[in-house]
C-alpha cells in the first residue's frame, strides 16, 4: 500500500510548477520547489506569494494561512536533494522529451522507492517516461489545468505499466 503523501517535490517553477506547489502547500503538504537556476525558483516563489496575496485580498484566505503556506515551500536547485524525502514528485518542466527523461532517470535514482513519479505533461507518453525508470508502475500523469490555484481539475493519465495502487 502506498503511504500517505506528506512530502511533495515539484520539478519546474514556471507557471504550472509554481501553481502546483502553491496548491499542495496550501492544503498542508511540505513542498520542495525545484528548478535548474536560482532565479527561476525565486521567480516562482514570488508568483506564489503574489497569488496568495490576491487570495487574502479576496477574503478567501487569511494572512496567517498565506504565511503558513509559504512556510511549507522550500526552494531548491538540487533535484537529487529535493527528491530524497518525496512521497510524490510532480514534474512540470519544459515539454521536451529528452529533458523529461533525464529528470525521470534522476528521480528514479534519488526519490524513495515508494514515491510516485508524476508528470504534468499533456503531450509526452507516460509509458515512455516510465520506461526510463526501474519503477514504471509508480509513474503516472497528473495534468493540472492553468491557472492551477483556480482550476479544480486534474486529469490523471495512466501509462501501460501504471499500477492500480498508483492510480488510486
Amino acid at each position: 500500500m502506498t503511504p500517505p503523501v506528506r512530502n511533495v517535490t515539484v520539478v519546474g517553477a514556471g507557471t504550472m510548477g509554481n501553481g502546483i506547489a502553491h496548491v499542495f502547500a496550501q492544503y498542508g503538504h511540505r513542498v520542495m520547489l525545484c528548478d535548474v537556476k536560482p532565479e527561476l525558483v525565486e521567480r516562482g516563489m514570488k508568483t506564489i506569494e503574489a497569488n496568495l496575496g490576491r487570495q487574502v485580498k479576496k477574503g478567501t484566505l487569511q494572512e496567517t494561512q498565506k504565511q503558513e503556506t509559504l512556510g511549507r515551500i522550500t526552494p531548491s536547485t538540487d533535484l537529487e536533494a529535493a527528491s530524497r524525502e518525496a512521497d510524490l514528485v510532480v514534474e512540470a518542466a519544459t515539454e521536451r522529451e529528452e529533458i523529461k527523461k533525464t529528470i525521470f532517470r534522476t528521480l528514479d535514482r534519488t526519490a524513495p522507492s515508494q514515491a510516485i513519479l508524476a508528470s504534468n505533461t499533456s503531450s509526452i507518453s507516460i509509458t515512455t517516461l516510465g520506461a526510463v525508470t526501474s519503477r514504471p508502475e509508480k509513474v503516472i500523469g497528473m495534468h493540472f489545468m492553468n491557472p492551477v490555484p483556480v482550476m479544480k481539475l486534474v486529469e490523471i493519465v495512466r501509462g501501460l505499466a501504471t499500477s492500480d495502487e498508483t492510480f488510486k
